[in-house]
């Protein structure tokens, strides 16, 4: 059996029996090729002069020059003594034009063989055909690996989510929207760079493997290390390492981090993901407001090309971000106003009455908080900081001086999803000690067999002075989510966490 060269759209898919014959015959092909001392394998390099994207915005200047390329054959058109195909390099697409009379007849025998997803280079002039495509009239073709399982359908593409996810690299091949999406993801990392860069923050490393498990509500990963028989976690941020460098005399600093958290997975969690945190001394919250909105509707213009991007059907304005108190975003959503509450009873009682579910002890701060999630969030559709955030949910954040009730701490949403979080940072070590105390001591009643542990030589750093500081953390990938209109988080992680198939 050959395969069909010339997929039509009602060609059905292909049948386990089809398959397995396929196999057989390119293995043979490979064989054949082996024995007649023409192991495509035994290739170890190949001078690729051009790519499609240059060959096709030069052409005026290198019509009729010599160049080769390199990449996958994608089609094939056999036409007695003369073919079409089409090569996919790092770039994209671009025609070649094979004639027996130009390449010889036994590599033009040889390139009727080649087979759909070889990897093959080619050597000829440019030129346009007579419909006007960019062409290169081939003179050599080398076969340089052997593709030995076919690619999809070509009208049947890879569609199946599970299997893109599982098998990224025949996705990459046959959907070049999925390469453009992480070719933006890399663009979004570079500006995001570029523009801490020029605010005179410095990146840094910080450690993964980390010796306790902090109190904070997210469950780690635990390793084992062999040499210093002690358990060790995968950090779940990089927060605390990097404010010891602010206590260090590095002033501004950021770290672009893969973060491991062993919790669920849904369209916008992964166990694995990458956030950016950054600290910069002597400002605060308010000063990486200013830091986010700047930062953002820039992303928006490079990267979209307009300040209002589409997500899913919904029109964005990335240039407009409004700033509302948690106080102020309940009393606007949900009509109660925090501010009417004069006990925590008081509180409880008004959630009863709205059928918000609250802990029996829970104080006035808990269900503000409580509040936000049940009638906020979801209305959160253009760009909003939302600040102020009572003090039982913000450990680490400076209390407000003339409201010790809330925090200087603000998060931002689009699209009712959370991107980031910021404090003015706490800075008082005996504060700190306190709440990191009562953190862990509330995780430990709720999970008593955690070894959740204070981190004390943080504090121990903070003693030593830790300047007025405001942070920020924000995850990339949701980041990239909205700036590529990716409904899942798995979109834009090239290998995502994924069940195994047994």
């Amino acid at each position: 059996m050959s395969e069909n060269q010339n997929t039509t759209p009602e060609a059905p898919e292909m049948t386990e029996q089809e398959l397995n014959e396929i196999l057989k015959v390119r293995r043979e092909k490979l064989a054949e090729l082996q024995t007649a001392g023409n192991d495509p394998f035994q290739i170890t390099k190949y001078d690729v002069t051009s790519t499609s994207s240059v060959v096709k915005a030069s052409f005026d200047t290198l019509e009729n020059t010599e160049v080769s390329i390199a990449g996958r054959l994608m089609s094939k058109r056999i036409m007695g003594k003369a073919s079409f195909c089409h090569i996919l390099d790092g770039d994209g697409q671009i025609q070649s034009y094979v004639a027996r009379d130009a390449v010889g007849e036994d590599e033009y025998k040889a390139f009727k063989k080649l087979d759909i997803g070889d990897i093959v280079g080619v050597r000829g002039t440019v030129f346009k055909t007579k419909t006007g495509e960019i062409s290169i009239h081939a003179t050599d073709i080398t076969l340089l690996a052997k593709s030995l399982l076919p690619l999809p359908e070509k009208y049947h593409g890879l569609k199946d989510t599970d299997t893109r996810y599982r098998q990224r690299y025949i996705d990459l091949i046959v959907n070049p929207e999925v390469k453009d999406t992480f070719v933006k993801r890399s663009q979004i990392l570079k500006e995001i760079r570029n523009y801490l860069d020029s605010k005179g923050f410095i990146e840094v490393d910080t450690p993964i493997l980390v010796p306790l498990e902090i109190g904070a509500s997210a469950r780690p990963f635990v390793t084992h290390h062999n040499t210093l028989d002690m358990d060790m976690y995968l950090r779940i941020e990089t927060e605390l390492y990097l404010k010891r460098l602010i206590v260090g005399g590095m002033h501004r600093v950021y770290e672009v981090g893969r973060i491991f958290r062993n919790e669920g997975m849904d369209t916008k969690h992964n166990p694995e993901f990458t956030s950016i945190e950054l600290y910069q001394a002597f400002t605060d919250y308010h000063g990486m407001m200013d830091l986010v909105e700047e930062l953002n509707t820039m992303l928006a213009e490079k990267i979209c090309g307009s300040k209002v991007i589409t997500y899913q059907g919904t029109e964005i304005d990335m240039g407009h971000w409004e700033r509302l108190t948690m106080v102020e975003a309940v009393k606007k959503y949900s009509g109660c106003d925090y501010n009417d509450w004069a006990t925590d009873e008081d509180a409880r009682n008004c959630a009863k009455e709205h059928h918000v579910e609250v802990p029996e002890n829970a104080t006035k701060g808990t269900v503000l908080a409580e509040f936000f999630d049940a009638f906020v969030e979801e209305k959160l559709i253009q760009p909003t900081f939302i600040y102020d955030y009572p003090v039982e949910n913000s450990p680490l954040a400076k209390r407000k001086p003339e409201n010790p009730a809330f925090t200087e701490r603000f998060e931002y949403f689009i699209n009712a999803t959370e991107f980031g979080n910021a404090f003015s940072e706490l800075n008082d070590p005996i504060d700190q000690k306190e709440r990191f105390e009562r953190q862990v001591a509330a995780k430990r009643a709720e999970e008593p067999n955690c070894r959740a542990e204070v981190d004390y030589d943080y504090v121990t750093a903070l003693e030593y002075g830790l300047p007025p500081t405001g942070g920020l953390g924000f995850g990339i990938d949701r980041l990239v989510m909205l700036l590529t209109d990716s409904a899942s988080i798995r979109d834009v992680l090239l290998f995502p966490t994924m069940k195994p198939l047994d």
